[in-house]
């Protein structure tokens, strides 16, 4: 899952307003951040970071990076593509449209398969790289599933490293964790997190 957050990522695609309302309030929650808290770390009023949330409000690249420091998330989780037609707003994530996550200097890209941070977990594609690797273990106050898709995958839980093949999965709740790609071609997990994080 993801490496360290990079708010200074390349900015592509453009903010959808109701979406990025919904995006913050899901990340300021998942956090245990009140409003209050919100607007003091970024320097702002309670009732703008309110409006923001609402999608009353958009708030500049400068605000936005602001937010990606403090959620520690990548930049680019705030812009979006839009939706083909209204229809499918929140409801369907098309392959092309897909927000993307990190960059292959990292080693690890990720595509979010939810349409959205709002619900009680987040579907991500992840793409691991030859060789990249999760160096430091990473413990977060959610449950944790995925699926390999393709190459390998290894993931260390709680402190045993399992080796993972095409069709293997796993589930882990609250345990500190790494990964790492030990294959020769990327790998391609499904990951699953409850609540959502990103």
């Amino acid at each position: 899952m993801k490496a360290a957050a990079s708010p200074s990522a390349p900015i592509q695609g453009e903010v959808n307003g109701d979406l990025l309302a919904a995006d913050l309030r899901a990340l300021r929650k998942s956090r245990g951040l009140t409003l209050t808290e919100v607007a003091l770390k970024l320097g702002r009023s309670v009732g703008w970071v309110s409006q923001v949330e609402r999608g009353l409000s958009t708030p500049s690249i400068g605000d936005l990076r602001a937010f990606a420091e403090l959620f520690g998330v990548p930049i680019s989780l705030f812009f979006a593509h839009e939706a083909t037609n209204e229809a499918e707003r929140g409801a369907i994530v098309r392959s092309g449209r897909r927000r993307k996550l990190g960059t292959s200097d990292s080693g690890l890209v990720e595509e979010l398969l939810s349409p959205d941070l709002g619900g009680s977990f987040e579907m991500l594609r992840s793409i691991f790289a030859p060789g990249a690797e999760l160096a430091e273990p990473a413990t977060r106050p959610t449950e944790e599933a995925g699926y390999v898709v393709s190459g390998a995958f290894d993931i260390e839980i709680d402190g045993t490293w399992h080796s993972l093949g095409v069709g293997d999965s796993f589930r882990f709740d609250h345990k500190p964790f790494r990964w790492r790609n030990p294959g020769f071609v990327p790998a391609v997990v499904i990951w699953v997190v409850a609540p959502p994080v990103y």
